[in-house]
């Protein structure tokens, strides 16, 4: 039950951010968390919690010990740790106020349609952020979204116009692989169907990113009877959606699962780039239900996967190229966790995200600019001061 692992920032260290890592079932994690993390002022704390933990009590806890930051936290389908995949854990980050600069907004009800007041509410917050921060000039915001609320497309879309040239990047929280309840929360307010919106300028160098490893096919198939609001596919090809996507990738209808899906994703194309269409489960009666919109007369591509731990590892060392990285913050879909389960490179994974420093957590989908997509790693690389790179 012991911390897993200890960081600084910066002054005598590789890291930028202050981070933490304890068992679930620690007595006390919030003060060993606090311990971690240091005595370094800080603007905002992000914490990925186990749904294995008391997820109330620990917001409430960490609010009290974080009480000069901003806590924002969520459920996950599994937690990225100091050795890459971990699960029943709870991971602590938090953001310098030497190196950043930040203010939340948390979105309690994603049912209200009106987007308007939340677009003039973001944007007037990014404003006097910037404003008030003049020597942090690189700007992003990290959003945290209920991941059973099937709302994460359309709030993309709403908050996206309100944050001008601000990257967006973020995940859907999850509850493992039981789909059952999620939460996320703010200083203290732990909510379900609700959002935190995080907006940080740092003075520090900032890359928001996405990665997937899929390639396209020439295997198509059509949306031909939907039930949108639900995510609920009833027909693909004028067939019964489970029976006809089990033909097309050559598998038995009634042996569809998680690990099927994993490995035999689909995509859609919008503009001139390809998004997953993950599929989560098959519902009574054969029909689909997915992890992110769709609707009736799309058209979707089955895609081969690379190798996904090969792809990650240039991926990745793309971003260090850039400069000395310091942090990547991470939110990566359950799906590939599951898939690297599926073909035992779970290790291999875990190895990569340990070397290039991810931390962050396992979703149920996630956020990139205006889109919500799936199958994918979605995040922000931080880099050193120029002068710390010399």
């Amino acid at each position: 039950m012991a911390i897993l692992q200890d960081f600084e920032p910066l002054a005598g260290s590789r890291h930028a951010l202050c981070r933490g890592q304890v068992d679930a079932g620690h007595p006390d994690p919030i003060t060993e968390l606090s311990r971690a993390m240091g005595a370094a002022p800080l603007a905002v704390v992000a914490l990925f919690i186990s749904p294995a933990a008391d997820f109330e009590k620990l917001v409430r806890d960490a609010d009290a010990a974080f009480g000069g930051a901003d806590v924002m936290a969520c459920t996950t389908a599994g937690e990225i740790g100091a050795g890459g995949y971990a699960e029943g854990t709870i991971i602590a980050i938090g953001f310098p106020r030497a190196h950043f600069a930040s203010t939340s907004i948390l979105i309690e009800d994603l049912d209200d349609r009106s987007s308007q007041a939340l677009q003039d509410r973001i944007a007037l917050e990014r404003v006097a952020l910037q404003d008030a921060h003049r020597d942090k000039r690189h700007g992003f915001a990290f959003l945290l979204v209920d991941g059973l609320s099937l709302r994460e497309d359309m709030l993309s879309v709403a908050i996206a116009p309100a944050l001008r040239d601000m990257a967006l990047f973020g995940g859907s929280a999850g509850d493992g692989v039981d789909f059952g309840h999620t939460r996320v929360a703010l200083n203290g307010r732990a909510c379900e169907n609700a959002a935190v919106l995080t907006l940080i300028q740092s003075a520090l160098q900032v890359k928001v990113f996405s990665i997937d490893h899929l390639v396209p096919t020439d295997r198509q198939m059509v949306v031909t009877g939907a039930d949108p609001a639900r995510r609920i596919v009833k027909s693909i090809n004028a067939e019964p959606a489970a029976m006809e996507y089990a033909r097309l990738v050559g598998k038995d209808p009634e042996q569809l699962d998680q690990f099927t899906f994993a490995s035999h994703p689909v995509v859609v194309r919008i503009g001139g780039d390809h998004h997953v269409r993950a599929i989560q489960q098959v519902k009574e009666g054969g029909e689909l239900l997915f992890f992110s919109a769709i609707d009736e007369g799309m058209v979707l591509t089955l895609a081969d996967p690379l190798d996904i731990a090969d792809h990650l590892r240039r991926k990745l060392d793309e971003l260090a190229a850039a400069g000395q990285l310091t942090d990547i913050v991470g939110c990566d879909c359950l799906l590939r966790r599951i898939e690297a389960e599926q073909k035992q490179t779970t290790r291999a994974v875990s190895s990569v995200l340990s070397e290039h420093r991810v931390i962050g957590f396992s979703t149920y989908g996630e956020q990139i600019g205006a889109l919500h997509v799936n199958h994918t790693m979605t995040g922000v690389a931080i880099y050193a001061p120029e002068a710390d790179a010399e």
